[in-house]
């Protein structure tokens, strides 16, 4: 594999540029089109505080081929620092993108034809689109914006926020094509799903971070809480997969855990203490990359046809964020580039011990697998999406 220290000024180039702050959110969401051609993107003008009520953010597309314009598609009052407005392309349809909004006291989603410019608004919000585009997940975003402050949306209060496990909120399956979404996985289901070395009583229960498998037969989620009564920080953790239904629950990954993805429809990378490979069902795993992967924070993906992982890291004691490479059949590492995030990329709810509006890399794959995507603030003017080339990186 070819040195992967190469000059930023060469091979990464700026997308967007101030004075606005313009930046895309999760690393598991689709930005570019199928044809890799355009790129997704949000544009705020403030940046270091948390979202208000009145707060906008404008929604757009980048063209890759006409000298990076910007075509505004709309805007959203439901965002956060963390996951934007979810917006993304839809799978299985090549002009169509989706994301959330409010409108008064309800949180709604768009799904936009680019082309056409034909626009249907559902009257709730989605989390993770299935493989198909015709299926989404969801959640109530005013629990999890109490629980965890930068994923979900100021705007409403939780109806149950004296309840620590309510029945009648949880994970929703969402049919975009009827316009109808069903509630299938209670928090009262997931509190009285024992735990072995956890008590959790007196707990408030939430979850996060919802993605179906790449075939769409079944979808992982993390299932969390705080305990007392639900001002306990930090928030404890399992990770739980399911079919697309709500049934047949299994507890994946029983103890802590961050971030993930899927390697394919059966297996998961898990980051722990180092990554895992999880195998869904089966309760077996084994370590990947042990000594060379980073072993804290960070986001992976897996490129097309899974040879390689890309991920990043959080900001080290010098304020600088890693993006990588890494060959999962030669076990090759390399260093694609490291980003300063200025320290005022830091600040949360006082009392809890968590970036709320800090600025993660983030990668994100071109669906060719020659590009990535990643939100920097690293050359001073705010949060800016930026197109990393690593065609020759990946050619060996």
């Amino acid at each position: 594999m070819k040195n992967l220290v190469r000059s930023t000024d060469t091979f990464i180039r700026p997308l967007t540029k101030g004075p606005g702050h313009h930046w895309f959110g999760y690393y598991d969401k689709l930005q570019f089109d199928p044809s890799s051609r355009y790129v997704l993107g949000m544009k705020v003008d403030f940046e270091h505080r948390r979202p208000r009520l009145d707060d906008v953010i404008s929604v757009g597309m980048i063209d890759l081929k006409e000298s990076d314009s910007w075509t505004e598609l709309g805007s959203s009052y439901a965002w956060c620092w963390q996951m934007g407005c979810m917006l993304q392309w839809r799978p299985g349809f090549d002009c169509q993108v989706m994301w959330n909004d409010r409108q008064g006291d309800e949180f709604i989603c768009h799904i936009l034809n680019v082309k056409t410019g034909g626009k249907r608004t559902l009257p709730f919000p989605f989390f993770s689109v299935h493989p198909s585009g015709k299926l989404g997940l969801g959640l109530d975003f005013e629990r999890l914006e109490y629980m965890r402050p930068g994923y979900g949306y100021v705007g409403l209060t939780d109806r149950n926020e004296d309840i620590l496990a309510p029945d009648d909120m949880g994970i929703y399956l969402i049919d975009f094509e009827k316009g109808t979404r069903k509630l299938i996985i209670s928090f009262e289901q997931l509190a009285q799903i024992p735990d072995p070395t956890r008590d959790l009583s007196g707990c408030k229960h939430y979850c996060n971070c919802l993605l179906f498998n790449p075939d769409g037969s079944r979808f992982v989620f993390l299932h969390r809480w705080r305990t007392d009564g639900g001002k306990g920080w930090p928030f404890k953790t399992r990770m739980i997969s399911s079919d697309i239904d709500g049934a047949n629950l299994h507890i994946l990954v029983p103890g802590g855990c961050g971030h993930f993805n899927w390697r394919d429809s059966r297996h998961l990378i898990v980051q722990e203490n180092g990554f895992s490979i999880y195998e869904d069902l089966a309760g077996r795993c084994e370590q990947i990359g042990a000594g060379v992967l980073p072993g804290s924070g960070g986001h992976v993906s897996y490129l097309p046809g899974g040879r390689w992982i890309v991920g990043d890291t959080y900001p080290d004691n010098d304020r600088l964020q890693m993006l990588y490479l890494y060959n999962v059949e030669t076990g090759r590492f390399g260093i694609i580039g490291t980003f300063e995030s200025p320290a005022e990329y830091t600040g949360s709810r006082a009392g809890d011990c968590d970036d709320e509006w800090r600025c993660d890399l983030h990668p994100r794959v071109s669906p060719d697998g020659n590009f990535l995507t990643i939100d920097s603030p690293h050359r001073g003017d705010g949060r800016q999406i930026y197109l990393v080339d690593i065609i020759m990186l990946v050619s060996e």
